[in-house]
């Protein structure tokens, strides 16, 4: 990539040739050209100034402004100007085009012509250069046939290929193909040694074993440069239908990686706080509980994203959705938020629309605007490109519990539930479907979902007001009064019914049908009045 680059110094090289020059005749998502681009920058950081050689040029592609010589190959051997060398690098020398390295440490095919490009790079001893590990790198190695039947191989094989396909829609994930991966099969070779070969942070291995009409699969996330497990878990599915299990528990194990592999990559220190860095440790934030203070925070890291490169995309989409959050979360957030939000979506829609969490923050926006039906096909877009963003499949379901079908709604949830189920958001699933039965009159259904959601996040004023009104409504007035105290000790927007509805015009019901806000009048308020919430 960084050749392509050079080649062309000052001019714009597009996202298509870089692609091209990197990944030679092979489908990869377009996510993975800024995780390299990052890594091109830290690397190149090393010199005084390299990590601004690279520039990027919003929704075309990317140009390279450092030092490049031309010079005739006959005389590449003369003396580089003189720079201070980082104190990890033994010198600095001139690199001849045909020097660039290729692979697992091959020269490349020498350039033709005879004048070269050549750019000044760090000598590093007398070794092949080792490639360097984008922060969310992985291969998913072959999993491994543990069951007597050898024809159960064709199994752990589409495990194999269809995790690296799921893992390689997550954004910022770098992924080696399914066809390198393979020529590790049988083969006992050393973690390190793998992560050194690929060039990648993370090595996901596991085993496949058939025991009756069940299968269980046990994966281990390793870390390739110390070799330290970092996570395990087992799966199990009956073998009914082996398609429909391979891609359920496929699924499952994509989202449960995924959270573990942003706690771990926060929690790594960072080499060089660039956009990339900033964002990832926003990214981590989600995981925590819902609050201001973690609303704010990464609304702080995502604008200091956006000011190192105002060009970065992953930054615009990111701040996006966590502006949108602020009002989705039942915090106040000022008008200019929501159209800095709307603004940074269409911008980052524009320059990458097959990015599927830029779709998502769309959608949150649209959410905010009440314009419901357009945040359902929003999302509905983000699962076609990342099926397994559970985020965008409980909004929706969200969604669709204020528009109707209520049913669809809730079933979206479950589904979340199902797929996710130790999500760090998941008693906002937990309360929707309470929300969702309470609304459709079934108080006894709506109780214990409020009540799993109440346990999963005590702090959250609404779990405990709607578990007011169904206590109310089932007839149930001490648990009905005590529940109520606690809403409004939690937050004073349950002091009336006129204050309530004024907040929820604002946030909550904006873009509810008409038979959805007649629900809510014979329900959740009806049941908020019978257990003491006066009118004023």
């Amino acid at each position: 990539m960084l050749r392509a680059l050079i080649e062309k110094p000052g001019a714009l090289v597009s996202k298509d040739v870089l692609i091209e020059a990197a990944w030679p005749g092979q489908a990869v998502e377009d996510s993975n050209l800024p995780v390299q681009i990052a890594a091109l920058r830290r690397a190149l950081g090393k010199a005084p100034g390299g990590d601004r050689w690279i520039e990027t040029m919003p929704r075309r592609g990317y140009r390279f402004v450092g030092p490049v010589i031309a010079r005739e190959e006959n005389s590449i051997t003369a003396a580089p100007p003189q720079v201070d060398a980082p104190r990890d690098t033994a010198a600095w020398r001139l690199w001849p085009a045909s020097n660039y390295f290729s692979g697992a440490g091959k020269p490349a095919e020498q350039a033709t012509g005879s004048m070269m490009l050549a750019i000044m790079t760090p000598t590093v001893a007398a070794t092949s250069p080792q490639l360097v590990a984008p922060r969310l790198s992985i291969v998913v190695l072959p999993f491994t046939n543990l069951s007597s039947d050898p024809d159960q191989q064709y199994f752990a094989d589409g495990i194999t290929e269809n995790l690296t396909t799921d893992l390689s829609r997550i954004q910022d994930m770098f992924v080696i193909s399914s066809k390198t991966a393979f020529t590790y099969q049988g083969k006992r070779v050393q973690t390190r040694q793998i992560g050194h070969e690929l060039g990648v942070r993370y090595v996901l291995e596991g085993s496949v074993q058939r025991l009756g009409n069940r299968i269980r699969l046990n994966v281990q996330l390793i870390d390739s440069e110390t070799a330290g497990h970092l996570w395990a878990e087992r799966f199990d599915g009956r073998t009914t239908d082996l398609f429909a299990l391979q891609d359920d528990v496929t699924r499952r194990i994509a989202i449960s990686l995924k959270l573990e592999l942003l706690v771990m990559e926060a929690a790594r220190p960072a080499r060089n706080l660039d956009a990339l860095d900033l964002v990832l440790r926003g990214r981590s934030l989600y995981l925590r509980p819902v609050s201001h203070q973690r609303d704010d925070d990464l609304i702080g890291l995502f604008r200091r994203a956006l000011e190192l490169d105002p060009g970065c995309v992953e930054a615009q989409i990111n701040l996006a959705g966590a502006l949108a959050n602020l009002q989705l979360d039942g915090f106040d957030s000022p008008a200019v938020n929501i159209d800095q939000a709307e603004a940074l979506s269409l911008r980052a829609l524009a320059a990458a629309p097959r990015d599927p969490v830029a779709h998502f923050a769309r959608a949150q926006v649209l959410r905010v605007r009440g314009r419901l039906d357009e945040a359902i096909s929003e999302y509905q877009i983000t699962l076609a490109f990342d099926r397994n963003n559970v985020n965008a499949l409980a909004n929706m379901g969200r969604c669709k519990i204020f528009i109707g079908p209520i049913e669809d709604g809730i079933s979206a949830q479950l589904q979340a539930i199902r797929l996710s189920p130790r999500a760090p958001n998941i008693s906002s699933w937990y309360f929707r479907i309470g929300q969702g039965r309470l609304l459709q009159s079934r108080f006894e259904d709506a109780i214990r979902w409020l009540e799993k959601a109440r346990v999963a996040l005590p702090d959250a004023a609404a779990h405990h007001a709607y578990l007011a009104a169904a206590y109310a409504l089932h007839g149930d007035s001490e648990q009905a009064a005590a529940q109520l105290t606690e809403a409004q000790r939690l937050s004073t927007t349950f002091s009336s019914i006129a204050k309530l509805k004024l907040w929820s015009s604002r946030d909550q019901s904006r873009g509810a049908n008409p038979e959805i806000r007649a629900l809510f009048e014979t329900t959740y308020y009806a049941g908020l009045r019978k257990a003491g919430v006066p009118e004023e």
